[in-house]
């Protein structure tokens, strides 16, 4: 990280945490400092770093330091929207508007956000009246949803800045919306979020094709305005303080994924609460890699995979977990990540008898959440069918944001629970399982390979597999061919990976 910019004197943090990170506090001395119709800011937020809280920061520092500002935040879901809303409710109802589409149900609207929102007689979501709708000064909505407020009347260039959190997470269209129809060019832009986390969910394989997986954020960290170094302080500012993650899980991601800048900050409390726990095979490395070689299953009815022995081994973690007198967790401390829906139907049904509290869900569902311990199973088992994953990028393997997200989200302990004859053909798993056998954190059938030996970055462990599978796609082809014959719907039949419809109104 540059040295040498910050501390603005004339700055006084609500939030006193950022007052001793310098990162944040650069990026917000930046974003406020801004000249109007600058070019978009970059708020880069690794796993944990507080993207959002900084991106809220500057919020109240815009208002505070200019009584005509106006914002206009978006974020591509309504979750990630509801959580800026509840950071910024000490604006008050009279400043704050959280818009919903009519659509939503007032059910599904957290208690303490209905009031500052707008409802009709008749009980749906709605727009105030024009003019009272140019008196708040901070509107937020999701990135679809945006369009009401042109779509009301209110001209380009009313809302000083426009956030985005959660960028990278939205199509760049979807960004487009609120920035197309209401910036002018005295207009700033914000932008949060991880270009190495996962993408926008883009179902079209011509979408695909046509670039929709790029986001907005990710398009512009490309060009050369946005280098980390050079553009510090002044387009971007790359998050740095960790404060999520013992620093054994955030040792692997920070090197591979973050050139090693990350430092872990996380409460000593939280973040040691399973070293020395009992299972581990090193008690000062709260990481296991169990490795087990069964055997992964379709139902008749669907291609997507299941995998009973590690059904069962997750299981048996979370059962150890719950019992344990030493460390006292909920469920709600526990999350489950496996990138196939059968096998999270499978996992939910064993939990329900004494953990039904634990969330079990795609690697897309925990993109910016957290949870103490994570149980991370990657269901593969058979090499035939590894194939289909390499050219689909739809499990783990050969899909480095995936596998960023799913070990990122842990706190204090991280399970993985895999074949790594399978895993061990990519070479991003291959050397991951190289630093946890290298730690002491392996459990189960040994290593194949010596995991001394540098890990081709190349590839090329899956040649063989790809020659062998070609036999399987054929068959896999006619199976489709035939679930099709047979009624079965073609959506349902392609969700190997249970990516859910973005909840975007």
């Amino acid at each position: 990280m540059p040295a040498g910019l910050v501390p603005s004197k004339r700055i006084q943090v609500k939030n006193p945490l950022i007052a001793h990170n310098p990162p944040q506090l650069q990026a917000v001395v930046s974003i406020v400092e801004r000249a109007p119709g600058s070019v978009p800011f970059v708020i880069f937020g690794p796993p944990g770093t507080g993207k959002t809280v900084t991106m809220v920061e500057s919020v109240f520092q815009i208002l505070s330091a200019n009584p005509q500002a106006r914002v206009l935040a978006i974020a591509p879901s309504n979750s990630a929207a509801d959580l800026i809303t509840t950071r910024l409710m000490s604006l008050g109802a009279e400043q704050l508007f959280r818009f919903y589409a009519p659509s939503r149900h007032k059910e599904t609207v957290p208690l303490e956000l209905r009031a500052f929102t707008f409802a009709t007689a008749n009980g749906h979501f709605a727009v105030p009246g024009l003019a009272k709708m140019k008196t708040y000064r901070v509107v937020v909505t999701t990135c679809v949803s945006a369009s009401v407020v042109s779509g009301i009347g209110i001209p380009r260039g009313h809302y000083s800045h426009i956030f985005c959190d959660e960028a990278g997470q939205a199509t760049e269209p979807e960004v487009m919306i609120a920035i197309k129809t209401m910036a002018d060019k005295q207009t700033n832009v914000v932008l949060s979020g991880d270009p190495k986390q996962l993408g926008p969910i883009i179902r079209s394989a011509i979408a695909r094709e046509l670039g929709l997986e790029k986001s907005f954020i990710e398009r512009l960290m490309a060009m050369e305005i946005y280098d980390q170094v050079r553009g510090y302080g002044k387009s971007v500012v790359k998050l740095t303080k960790n404060f999520r993650s013992h620093p054994s899980i955030l040792k692997f991601p920070n090197e591979r994924f973050y050139q090693g800048e990350l430092e872990a900050c996380g409460s000593p409390s939280v973040v040691n609460a399973y070293v020395n726990w009992g299972p581990l095979p090193n008690g000062q490395f709260p990481v296991i890699f169990h490795a087990i070689r069964g055997k992964d299953d379709r139902e008749a009815s669907s291609p997507s995979f299941f995998n009973v022995d590690e059904v069962s081994q997750v299981k048996s973690y979370v059962a150890m977990l719950r019992d344990d007198r030493r460390v006292r967790i909920t469920d709600n401390d526990i999350g489950v990540i496996t990138p196939y829906h059968a096998q999270c139907l499978k996992i939910r049904a064993v939990l329900r008898a004494f953990a039904d509290g634990v969330k079990v869900g795609s690697v897309e569902e925990f993109q910016g959440q957290e949870r103490q311990v994570i149980i991370v199973s990657t269901v593969r088992s058979s090499r035939e069918f590894v194939e289909y994953d390499l050219r689909h990028t739809l499990g783990f393997v050969a899909n480095p944001r995936r596998f960023n997200v799913a070990v990122t989200r842990a706190q204090a302990l991280l399970i993985v629970i895999g074949d790594p004859d399978v895993l061990g053909l990519d070479p991003l798993w291959r050397t991951f399982l190289n630093y946890v056998h290298g730690n002491g954190g392996w459990t189960g059938p040994d290593i194949s390979w010596n995991p001394d030996q540098p890990v081709d970055e190349a590839g090329g462990y899956d040649q063989a597999v790809r020659e062998a599978a070609l036999f399987d796609m054929t068959q896999f082809t006619k199976r489709m061919e035939d679930m099709t014959v047979a009624g079965v719907n073609a959506d349902d039949a392609d969700e190997d990976v249970e990516r859910p419809w973005q909840d975007v109104e």
